[in-house]
């Protein structure tokens, strides 16, 4: 029975057109590599090669092991290309789009931690709300919050995100707390509008039953950081991921409201072009991103 190796050897010869020219990419003489070929037609039983000194041409039976073991030498270059990384080290640049809020809570530092792990790497990290084209920009990967629909692009699960409601004290002390998801229709609540849907219609859960709750206010925008300013302010009640408010609450400058209720998960993934070989820095960066954002699970 052939192997790999002896496969790949006749690819080279009827891609080189010579077996000179096939022993000296091979790296062995000339008749190392006739006696190889030699073996390998006899395992099979049969001619694949016509050999004079002018011409070498394929038989039929040639031809079509060819057709079915030309890939061969790439399915072992890009074997050993994805585990190289190990011995030689990451090296090379990584281009990124995050979201904002990931990018300055959590991100920023964990890539930088990565870099600093693989010095001869370097990461280009975008931070940006807007879903990116990967391939037209030009991008490897992207962190991306919310329902993934361009199927050309893979995407793997990070974390949850959890979305909380939640105002300052000073704001409690003048309007008081609503009781209910229905109540906060008598507050001013304030609307996070970078989404496609739900910045005036708050989603909540409870036991088995779901609903929207409309809201009113008289301040929206599409930045959170934006959002929870007037939040820490006192001016109204907002809606909000929790890992953008988190630091808020442990220092009690923010309240979360309504805790009985569940407000909506939006599940974050690292969404990359699709690939037949996924490149070894572009993996361990997401794998080290994960870790990171598991280590601060309490955050989301």
């Amino acid at each position: 029975m052939p192997n790999a190796s002896e496969l790949a050897l006749f690819s080279l010869i009827v891609e080189a057109k010579s077996f000179n020219k096939a022993a000296q990419l091979a790296e062995i003489s000339p008749a190392a590599l006739s006696k190889k070929i030699s073996k390998l037609e006899k395992s099979l039983g049969i001619q694949l090669l016509y050999r004079t000194t002018r011409r070498l041409s394929l038989t039929e039976a040639g031809e079509v092991l060819y057709n079915h073991s030309k890939d061969i030498n790439k399915q072992v270059n890009d074997a050993v290309s994805a585990v190289s990384s190990f011995s030689e080290g990451l090296s090379g640049t990584i281009k990124m789009t995050v979201p904002t809020i990931s990018g300055e809570l959590i991100l920023a530092q964990a890539v930088a931690e990565f870099c600093q792990r693989h010095p001869k790497l370097s990461v280009e990290m975008r931070l940006e709300n807007e879903f990116v084209d990967l391939i037209k920009e030009g991008q490897d990967l992207a962190i991306r919050t919310g329902v993934l629909s361009d199927s050309s692009l893979i995407a793997k699960p990070l974390l949850q995100s959890n979305w909380i409601v939640c105002c300052a004290p000073t704001y409690i002390e003048k309007h008081g707390i609503p009781k209910t998801p229905q109540e906060l229709s008598r507050h001013n609540c304030m609307a996070y509008t970078y989404q496609d849907k739900g910045a005036h219609d708050w989603y909540f859960s409870q036991s088995d039953e779901a609903y929207y709750v409309k809201i009113s206010g008289n301040f929206a925008t599409n930045n959170s950081q934006a959002l929870r300013k007037a939040a820490l302010a006192g001016y109204g009640i907002v809606y909000v991921p929790r890992c953008s408010v988190y630091d808020d609450m442990q220092r009690g400058d923010l309240v979360q409201l309504l805790p009985e209720f569940h407000g909506r998960q939006l599940g974050i993934y690292a969404v990359y072009p699709y690939t037949k070989h996924q490149s070894q820095k572009v993996r361990l960066l997401i794998e080290h991103i994960k870790d990171c954002y598991q280590r601060q699970a309490e955050y989301f």
